[in-house]
């Protein structure tokens, strides 16, 4: 099975009330699509990085109560496990889809990225596509356009990096449902893979 893309009933996943009954149409639905998407992109996404990078979908395990809000697959250096790593991620709020680099809360490289983020700065802020956004928390759907960031913005998000232990950052695209709805899936294929090579200078930077 090729990776065909997203439709509109893939993010209704999200409005489905209770944890049981939207894990069993996220499992059914969405689960088999980041899958296929994460094993297709595996050997570009290896590439790009210049090491074997293993694909992790979000298996929400840990809840037990709240229904999830969003769902990824995640591609990082280590077989095992992706979290306490910088890595790269396509998933989806109901919303939007997001197509990200990120370094979240449990990975030790964020003090790593915050010293290379502070002296690339300035060349980040240029290269980086005016459109993309920043975010410092995983669970919340918004984010700040690269274009609106500030000085001050990137400074304090480079602080809480280093001295805050739940701090986290991610970096990418947001696509609103409707337009990812209308792409097939190698259009969107092709277009995660130009947003990965965009971000590969800020996942350089972790290391």
């Amino acid at each position: 099975m090729s990776f065909t893309g997203f439709q509109t009933e893939d993010f209704d996943v999200f409005t489905v009330p209770g944890l049981e009954a939207r894990m069993e149409v996220l499992i059914e639905r969405v689960r088999p699509k980041l899958e296929t998407l994460g094993t297709e992109l595996a050997p570009f996404v290896s590439a790009l990085c210049g090491e074997e990078m293993f694909v992790h979908v979000a298996k929400h395990a840990r809840r037990t109560v709240n229904p999830p809000i969003d769902t990824w697959v995640a591609w990082a250096a280590n077989k095992r496990g992706y979290k306490a790593l910088p890595h790269f991620e396509v998933g989806m709020f109901e919303s939007h889809l997001f197509v990200i680099f990120a370094i979240i809360y449990e990975s030790p490289n964020k003090i790593v990225f915050a010293d290379h983020l502070e002296q690339k700065l300035g060349s980040v802020r240029k290269t980086l596509p005016k459109h993309f956004y920043w975010s410092t928390d995983h669970m919340k759907p918004e984010g700040t356009p690269h274009k609106a960031m500030k000085d001050e913005q990137f400074a304090e998000l480079i602080t809480k990096l280093k001295q805050v232990k739940k701090a986290e950052v991610m970096c990418g695209l947001r696509i609103p449902r409707e337009e990812a709805a209308k792409m097939s899936g190698d259009e969107l294929t092709s277009h995660i893979q130009t947003t990965f090579e965009a971000l590969l200078p800020l996942y350089r930077l972790a290391f």
